[in-house]
């Protein structure tokens, strides 16, 4: 079994932290340190230990804040000279603690430390989180910036967007994402994402792949609120686009494509329905909640129908929820090319097994088969209790 995730933040790392502190601060209460952090540690879920481990940090670094940060970024890995275009090696994955300094999941804590006691410092905050994300991410930390010197922190993104550094220009992005999965929702970039935008337009075509991903799933928040731009964006940059941006506006796409936008439909070449018939199939009536079910798909051309037909493929699971209602929700099925005079078909596992961020009521469950975003069959499945 893979160890919990929570444990990449555990007694190792704490010592680490510890060690590269006073390496470069012999002041620095490394004992002190390590008994606040370990206290109560073991019960703690990950996000949770790294705000832990910011308090013992908040605890035991000196008070003035410039001098705190110094101190912290001494105590930093060494990192190789950044380079413009796309590095492998510096993906996150390959950052970690060495004999050089810190890097990896321990700087989640120094990211929190930052925004918690460097708010009255911003200048010298977002240096701090420049030189943190570079051996981690400072997605999560430069979010409170954001929130109270906007100004500040806009000017500043907008010089980092030509960093060296990849890790830094894809902190340009994720950091503003409105909707940052496990970050601080930045509610006015939700009602108005137009200060992000000159950001997004000057990373979409990076070098990296990396930072490219990130502006991909910039543009899928903010469609999940403003349909429309997206719509205009496609509209704007995806013709003559480079293949390297193809692939990112469609991936910025997928959430409007599942739930069949038309102008970006359209713009995707999907604008049509299908012409022909579909089926939907499951191969039980009855699924056990942590099971799966396959579903077989079926879609035929009319006879005399002259034109192959691109379509977009998906599906809706109607969930159960716990007041006995019911929310709809869109998985990935596949891009076809159904041939004139003939059809396609295959099969798709659909998992019931819980997860994180889903939980299952047993319950009679409609699916609806979606093809360029318009239902053209629909079949049931009744969960039951495992």
């Amino acid at each position: 079994m893979a160890e919990a995730f929570k444990h990449l933040i555990g007694p190792a790392v704490v010592k680490q932290v510890a060690h590269h502190l006073h390496r470069v601060s012999p002041t620095f209460k490394a004992k002190r340190f390590e008994q606040l952090a370990l206290d109560g540690l073991e019960g703690l879920e990950f996000k949770a230990r790294a705000q832990h481990l910011s308090l013992a940090l908040q605890a035991t670094l000196p008070e003035r804040f410039e001098e705190a940060a110094d101190i912290l970024q001494a105590s930093l890995k060494a990192v190789p000279r950044p380079r413009f275009e796309h590095d492998p090696d510096d993906e996150l994955g390959a950052l970690s603690t060495d004999d050089t300094g810190l890097g990896g999941w321990a700087l989640w804590a120094f990211g929190d430390f930052v925004a918690q006691r460097g708010m009255a410092h911003p200048e010298r905050a977002l240096l701090a989180l420049h030189a943190v994300t570079q051996r981690f991410t400072a997605e999560f930390a430069i979010r409170p910036f954001i929130v109270q010197h906007p100004e500040l922190v806009f000017r500043t993104l907008n010089g980092w967007v030509n960093d060296p550094s990849a890790h830094v220009r894809r902190l340009v992005s994720e950091g503003s994402r409105p909707r940052l999965p496990w970050g601080l929702r930045l509610q006015a970039l939700v009602k108005d994402p137009s200060p992000t935008l000159p950001l997004l337009h000057a990373l979409q075509d990076d070098p990296s792949e990396y930072v490219r991903r990130s502006v991909a799933n910039h543009l899928n928040d903010i469609a999940k609120d403003h349909p429309e731009l997206i719509s205009t964006w496609l509209a704007e940059h995806l013709p003559e686009a480079p293949l390297s941006r193809q692939r990112l506006l469609r991936h910025a796409s997928r959430s409007l494509i599942k739930t069949g936008h038309p102008g970006v439909m359209q713009a995707w070449g999907l604008g049509q329905g299908l012409v022909g018939t579909a089926s939907l199939s499951a191969s039980s009536t009855s699924v056990r909640i942590g099971e799966k079910v396959t579903l077989h798909i079926e879609l035929t051309a009319p006879k005399g129908h002259a034109t192959d037909q691109r379509l977009e493929v998906d599906y809706l699971v109607h969930h159960i929820k716990a007041n006995g209602s019911t929310s709809p929700k869109a998985f990935k099925g596949k891009r076809v090319i159904l041939p004139s005079h003939g059809s396609v078909s295959w099969d798709k596992a659909h998992s019931f097994v819980p997860v994180s961020t889903r939980r299952y009521f047993p319950g009679e469950h409609r699916i609806e088969l979606q093809v360029n975003g318009q239902v053209v069959a629909h079949t049931q499945v009744v969960l039951t209790e495992a």
